[in-house]
């Protein structure tokens, strides 16, 4: 392994590759990142870290595996049945790869929506509510657990191929896998704990998750959007967002200062007949 790697380290466009793929990784792994952080909320507190950080390490288990079995994964972008039908939009071959890909997208979507539907409807089942706390914790998080490692297995595959595309160096790729999957811990928290703080949020977030589904789903049936577009999308929304919530927050604080300055003229008011 070090033999392999000691030559890319004089080499400029080894290096060139190495931040290129880091960058990429980081940001395919924003979707990963998104739903993890999603679904570890709605766990209690106490559990939360503990399943984010289980969930980006079966990240990199799985993506460090793939990378190992590399001529396999390439393996897969081979058709395995034809329907007959090609067109200019899409056709009708489908390798390993693209039924994976529609199988995770469908996944999101549903998810996506189930997520959305319980943020919309607030009243609580009361058959829920008597059934044992600790029983219900551990489900919840053995079926989290279970979800983020399905959809790791989409992302990887996704992101292992795209990879390819880019360098033959199979270390240089493990390198780039494990500072992004390093990178995606080290926001794990902050990134869950500042949607679980903003409900609006959580729904822009549920927002992205349907659009990444569909875009796999289409990518799936060979129709290929460029990620760029998705992800200026998902950065315009987000500054809007923020926008709104500055707004939100200044707004807060005007009221905020107007309740202070009458409560100190009440106050004023009240004590003047005394003096």
């Amino acid at each position: 392994m070090l033999e392999s790697i000691t030559p890319l380290l004089s080499d400029p466009a080894a290096w060139a590759a190495l931040v290129t793929l880091v960058v990429m990784e980081v940001v395919l792994g924003i979707d990963n990142l998104i739903f993890i952080s999603i679904l570890s909320n709605k766990l209690p507190p106490e559990h939360r870290q503990r399943t984010r950080r289980i969930g980006i390490g079966l990240a990199l288990v799985m993506r460090l595996a793939l990378l190992a079995a590399i001529g396999w994964i390439v393996g897969l972008t081979a058709p395995v049945f034809d329907l007959g039908f090609h067109g200019e939009t899409f056709d009708t071959a489908f390798s390993w790869r693209d039924l994976i890909l529609i199988a995770g997208g469908l996944f999101l979507v549903w998810k996506a929506t189930k997520e959305i539907h319980h943020a919309v409807d607030t009243t609580a089942s009361n058959d829920m509510l008597e059934k044992d706390k600790k029983d219900v914790v551990i489900n919840n998080v053995g079926s989290a657990i279970v979800q983020i490692i399905l959809l790791d297995l989409v992302f990887s595959v996704d992101s292992i191929l795209t990879a390819v595309g880019m360098t033959d160096h199979v270390p240089i790729m493990m390198v780039a896998v494990v500072i992004a999957v390093l990178v995606m811990l080290l926001a794990s928290d902050p990134l869950a704990n500042f949607i679980d703080k903003n409900p609006t949020v959580v729904m822009l977030a549920l927002g992205f998750l349907l659009m990444i589904g569909a875009v796999l789903i289409a990518d799936g049936f060979g129709v290929h959007v460029p990620k760029g577009y998705i992800y200026a999308a998902m950065a315009f929304s987000a500054l809007v967002e923020f926008l709104n919530m500055w707004s939100r927050n200044a707004q807060i604080k005007k009221d905020q200062a107007k309740e202070a300055a009458q409560a100190a003229l009440n106050k004023a008011e009240t004590a003047e007949p005394g003096v």
